[in-house]
């Protein structure tokens, strides 16, 4: 079975970075500190250092426990399914309205099988003469 990405950066002792900017489990701010007495603090009270933004001078870390880091991937990943894919197909199907049973029903099935699938499906009736 393939490795899983994590979803966060860096967990645990593999800090790359010598300052930090360290957030308590509970949220508040701990200010910026050395990378030792970041991993000290870490090992003090049992807990882990996730990364929660490189882009910052100094990177952001944050002293998660390992339920706390479960929920936030848990979150992260419904977040991934509820957001729209880039790559959506959307499907689009056209008929008269003066369409023979036969065609109908074998269109219908088409649709059915397309939503099942998770397709957008736009359907167009045009109005017979």
């Amino acid at each position: 079975e393939p490795k899983r990405k994590a979803a966060f950066g860096s967990v645990g002792r593999r800090i790359p970075y010598r300052i930090l900017h360290v957030i308590s489990q509970d949220g508040e701010s701990l200010g910026n500190m050395h990378r030792a007495e970041a991993l000290k603090l870490m090992d003090q009270h049992d807990l882990k250092l996730v990364l929660l933004c490189e882009n910052a001078e100094p990177p952001v870390y944050r002293l998660m426990t390992g339920q706390q880091i479960h929920e936030e991937q848990l979150k992260r990943t419904e977040k991934k399914k509820a957001s729209p894919k880039a790559g959506m197909v959307q499907k689009e199907l056209s008929f008269s309205s003066a369409i023979a049973k036969n065609d109908l029903e074998t269109k219908t099935k088409q649709i059915a099988q397309w939503i099942e699938k998770k397709y957008h499906v736009k359907v167009t009736i045009r109005q017979a003469k």
